[in-house]
């Protein structure tokens, strides 16, 4: 009896942990609940390291999930993996098998706030290796270093040189490329790596072969608002946490982690921060950029004053290397047709609708993919044991979109 007892004590407990409100509409809620109560568990494992000093939260965090997710490169009858290199930065390789003699390619970035994960995770190497043999392509996943040993611009930097390479004569040769027919994509942080590449080979006139697309799939792409619609809405919606954002934001700027609390008051884009004008404050203004029913009830965060020199901390804020939604226009209309993915219940669902916003009044072709029971990183929830409903379409989506378009 007192066994059967502390059972359910210990079942209700774990319940209680693992139960979190959800909002109505979410795709196979449990399934969600599930996920964020593992990464939650997480989060705080990583914080506990932290304050004992055992190692950096993020350190704890990459463990767990690369023993968890990391797999070898394994070949199939259709696609060829391998592990390289790609301009110098370390990436897996999935070459198609396929007859085409010139292939369509995509070079990918992973996401993970800059700190966490790998191309050769589970999850990725299956979206990869499904581009691949769907369109008889080449797709490059390219690991970048990651925070906190390496900071902005080392993850741009490494995404760059990536890029750059991937559009190379040699490259094109070597994988039996077609550089008329390249995309640069990624998800999340990886998104944010995509748009910022995507901006500055797209303004290189120097080069011979530019990306024919750009696929964005929700990508965080600005730190002066976490007041967005979607940063009220989903605030506490898994598995982005907006808290969690900022936390990550301040890790890839090597930024003193004592601003998360200033920069979730928004203070970085207060009245009295003179560095951040007009002109850069209608490029997020989502008061315009959004559609009535995205903005819904929700105001905007005026601060009139904000943390003194706070931007002088953390000058990275305003660039737009590291925020591609801040971008002039002219730079963006030099950028290829996009794709961008973005989900309801997702902190970064504005950033994503408010770039493609900005692309088309730039002139450039925007194909925006919603999916309104949608969450942040769904798109690696498409297979077992994780396997999510949103995830599977979303996935097909892309590729059918990436099909079509390249």
């Amino acid at each position: 009896m007192k066994l059967r007892y502390a059972g359910a004590l210990l079942l209700s407990a774990a319940a209680y942990y693992v139960y979190l409100p959800l909002p109505g509409g979410v795709c196979e809620p449990w399934k969600l609940m599930l996920l964020d109560a593992l990464f939650r568990g997480l989060m705080r494992a990583g914080d506990g390291a932290q304050s004992l000093g055992v190692c950096h939260r993020a350190h704890l965090l990459n463990k767990v999930v690369s023993w968890v997710e990391t797999i070898e490169a394994r070949s199939s009858a259709t696609v060829h993996v391998s592990d390289g290199e790609l301009g110098g930065v370390a990436a897996r390789i999935f070459l198609s098998r396929g007859d085409r003699k010139a292939k369509r390619g995509v070079v990918y970035f992973h996401g993970g706030g800059w700190a966490l994960g790998s191309g050769r995770m589970r999850s990725y190497d299956l979206l990869c290796r499904k581009i691949a043999e769907d369109l008889d392509a080449v797709v490059i996943s390219v690991d970048y270093r990651l925070a906190p040993e390496a900071v902005f611009p080392d993850q741009y930097r490494d995404a760059l040189a990536a890029s750059r390479a991937f559009l190379s004569e040699e490259v094109a040769e070597r994988y039996g490329l077609d550089r008329h027919r390249l995309c640069v994509s990624g998800d999340s942080s990886g998104g944010n790596l995509a748009a910022a590449v995507a901006q500055e080979l797209g303004s290189d006139a120097t080069l011979t072969a530019h990306f024919k697309a750009q696929a964005l799939i929700y990508p965080v792409l600005q730190a002066l608002d976490f007041h967005t619609p979607s940063y009220q809405q989903n605030q506490a919606v898994p598995i982005l946490f907006r808290p969690v954002m900022a936390r990550f934001w301040l890790i890839y700027l090597g930024a003193d982690p004592s601003l998360e609390s200033a920069l979730l008051a928004n203070n970085q884009s207060a009245l009295d921060q003179v560095v951040f004008g007009p002109a850069a404050r209608s490029r997020l203004d989502w008061s315009a950029l959004l559609p009535a029913r995205r903005k819904k009830n929700f105001r905007p965060r005026v601060v009139p004053r904000g943390t003194p020199g706070l931007l002088e901390r953390a000058p990275a804020l305003l660039d737009v290397r590291a925020a591609p939604l801040l971008a002039e226009t002219d730079v963006l209309a030099r950028t290829p047709p996009a794709y961008v993915l973005t989900c309801e219940f997702d902190v970064l669902r504005d950033d994503g609708m408010m770039y493609a916003q900005r692309l088309r009044h730039a002139g450039v072709p925007v194909t925006s993919d919603h999916y309104e029971d949608g969450f942040h990183g769904c798109l690696s929830f498409a297979y077992w044991p994780v396997a999510s409903g949103v995830g599977r379409r979303a996935v097909d989506n892309f590729v059918k979109w990436l099909d079509g378009n390249l």
